[in-house]
């Protein structure tokens, strides 16, 4: 499947930026992982051990950006405390939220949050692997280990 294209507000560093999917493919292939809600244990995690892994992801070629509904205030602090700086953090829209059928349902209503799904998406827009779980533990290890199978072709 080709993944849906977004354009978002995020940050990098504190700093608000525009996020575009396409725009950073165009760089290589993207990491994009939903959680959540920031601040919360497991996000904090799952953002300190994808900013751990930055500089193997750099290698690989990959880009990582994390997604999820909180407001752009919100992001802005976690992209400094929980990142430590090193990747993206973005608003997940309500069509960004659909369009990646990340809906968190609780007793099969929307509770407004995304489940934690990680998409690796190939630079030709291709979504070439997706882990959902909302045990943090795993993600970062099975998106890396896609992309590095990118890199070899």
């Amino acid at each position: 499947a080709v993944a849906p294209d977004f354009t978002t507000m995020g940050a990098l560093a504190g700093k608000p930026m525009k996020v575009n999917l396409k725009a950073m493919l165009a760089k290589g292939p993207v990491v994009l992982y939903f959680y959540p809600k920031a601040f919360t244990s497991g996000c904090t995690m799952e953002a300190h051990a994808f900013a751990e892994a930055t500089a193997d992801f750099a290698k690989a070629g990959a880009t990582v950006l994390g997604m999820s509904n909180d407001d752009l205030p919100t992001l802005q602090k976690f992209s400094t405390a929980e990142c430590r700086d090193k990747f993206a953090v973005a608003a997940a829209t309500k069509d960004v939220i659909k369009a990646y059928d990340v809906s968190l349902k609780v007793a099969g209503v929307s509770s407004g949050l995304t489940k934690r799904t990680s998409y690796v998406i190939a630079k030709n827009g291709k979504i070439v692997m997706v882990h959902s779980d909302m045990d943090y533990k795993d993600h970062v290890k099975l998106t890396l280990e896609a992309v590095q199978k990118l890199k070899k072709g």
